[in-house]
């Protein structure tokens, strides 16, 4: 695309990230903690709605899930009269909006990357209160963001030029995109920022309205994102912002009749669900609702006899352990070659246990998980797993003083079996499973042995192996001699096969076709 189209933007290059090994930068992510503190915490924040702040009586807690003694700040739960003002109130924007010139969207999304580049810091502070990231993890979903804003506005212009066709001698045809309408964003606690601004901005660079629904452990990460897009010069009846329960905002705002389309993050159990609600049509409702769902996943690593063993036991070791395992891209199966099985299992065990657990606002290696709740059930998956399979690494309960919080050692399973939990079943925790493959080919078999396919993670100096994982690995995301994490917008478009979802790829260059719909335009000579 030349720089004429996309409005004279230089070329993209990805957010780098802040080296907090450095005393400098470090000292002044330790301000922006103190800052957040004194600015944020104990506060009440609002809903918005029809471009206007909305305060609310009836409040909920958001707690630090680094010690659940600390309340942090507090949201609204939004009524079902505000839900449908909500909806209505992109209704209408939706019709200015969709008109709206592309350059102007992509205009505001380069302001918007401006504004959060001043501002990461602050950003990645209060994540971390909400959901128990440390800085780098915190960081690299912030730094994420900027991309996503410099994504979006490349991929405005680039859809706004249309489709050549195949000509005809006596008509003028074209093809062009247009939005939709009112597209309902339901997001996850895991990544508060990137998550949700992907899916909205996919959603707004194509002409349509959003209705904003964070996760309710993680409201402030999403709220800050939707003011700053605000300040960037978004017009504010574009996003109306919600929080809330589910019996408000789940069912009911699938369900609503106004609702075009469902841009969903989250479980597995969630996703079916808002998959098999919206295929029904509702008195009233004009069109079949769309659903783009992100669902999890059950992800391996191969790793073959040739394989780099100590790249290999990093790349696992960062992939599985990495924010407590919580992301659905992260390495939860090892397959390796039964040749090199017990080296690698003592590479990673030995790397794994150096891992401290710890307070994230203090930067620690691995933090909480999001609740005591998910903790439990994490800790389910490991009493049951020694049963079955042997434990390496884990099962004991980190100190962490008098915090009350979910910690979760990092914990490995060897000799897990095929059909076993720990091998099938998405823990979402710091739970790696070890599986003994005959032979590389076994090794992908079990690989492709799962309901999930998002991410992969393939280990091999043979060029041979290396083109036959390309062709039999069955995710949407496979990673070659390197971790499966990571993913960077613009450049790994992010979406799974099976029951990880609808396979959307954000980040990637169909993204934005979720969001439109096809017109063509013939014109007789």
């Amino acid at each position: 695309m030349t720089d004429t189209l996309l409005g004279g933007f230089l070329p993209f290059e990805h957010e780098p990230y802040f080296n907090f090994a450095q005393d400098t930068v470090a000292a002044l992510q330790r301000a922006a903690f103190q800052q957040v503190r004194q600015r944020y915490v104990g506060q009440h924040f609002p809903l918005y709605i029809g471009g206007k702040r909305v305060e609310g009586d009836d409040l909920f807690e958001v707690r630090n899930p680094a010690d659940t003694r600390e309340v942090v700040w507090h949201f609204p739960r939004a009524t079902p009269e505000q839900r449908d003002q909500a909806v209505a109130a992109a209704q209408t924007a939706f019709e200015e909006w969709r008109l709206s010139d592309p350059l102007q969207r992509a205009t505001i999304f380069k302001r918007a990357a401006e504004l959060l580049r001043a501002r990461r810091m602050e950003f990645n502070a209060v994540m971390t209160l909400e959901n128990g990231k440390n800085w780098a993890e915190a960081d690299g979903e912030v730094a994420e963001s900027v991309d996503h804003f410099e994504v979006f506005a490349r991929e405005t212009l680039r859809w706004a030029q249309g489709k050549p066709v195949y000509p005809m001698p006596d008509e003028h045809v074209t093809t062009v995109y247009e939005p939709i309408g009112v597209v309902a964003c339901i997001s996850p606690w895991n990544f508060p920022s990137a998550i949700p601004l992907g899916m909205a901005l996919g959603a707004i660079a194509a002409g349509n309205t959003v209705v904003w629904k964070p996760a309710s452990e993680t409201p402030l990460s999403s709220l800050l994102m939707v003011e700053l897009l605000f300040e960037a010069g978004l017009p504010r009846g574009v996003i109306q912002f919600l929080t809330g329960t589910d019996d408000v905002l789940g069912d009911p705002l699938v369900d609503h009749k106004d609702i075009r389309m469902i841009a969903f993050t989250g479980s597995r159990e969630i996703g079916c669900r808002i998959y098999e609600r919206a295929a029904r049509v509702q008195p009233g409702q004009k069109w079949l609702k769309r659903v783009m769902a992100e669902m999890g996943g059950k992800d391996p690593t191969v790793v073959c006899a040739d394989g780099d063993l100590e790249a290999a036991a990093l790349g696992i070791v960062q992939s599985a352990f990495g924010y407590a395992g919580q992301k659905c891209s992260a390495c939860s199966r090892v397959i390796a070659e039964d040749s090199v099985y017990d080296e690698l299992l003592e590479r990673v065990r030995a790397l794994a246990a150096e891992i401290q657990v710890g307070l994230p606002e203090d930067n620690a290696p691995v933090g909480p998980v999001i609740s005591a709740g998910s903790a439990e059930r994490i800790m389910k998956y490991v009493h049951s797993g020694k049963n079955t399979a042997r434990l390496v690494l884990g099962s004991e309960h980190p100190d962490v003083g008098e915090r009350q919080g979910g910690y979760v050692q990092p914990t490995i399973f060897a000799d897990v079996a095929p059909e076993d939990p720990l091998f099938q079943e998405e823990i979402f925790g710091p739970v790696l499973a070890f599986t003994r493959a005959r032979d590389w080919q076994h090794a992908i078999d079990l690989a492709n042995d799962s309901d999930y396919g998002l991410t992969a993670a393939f280990y091999s100096r043979d060029p041979h192996k290396l083109a036959e994982a390309r062709r039999r690995m069955h995710v949407g995301n496979l990673y070659l001699n390197r971790k499966c994490t990571g993913a960077l917008s613009g450049t790994h478009a992010f979406g799974g096969y099976g029951m990880s979802g609808t396979n959307a790829k954000v980040g990637g260059p169909d993204y934005l076709f979720w969001f439109l719909q096809t017109k063509t335009v013939a014109q007789r000579y």
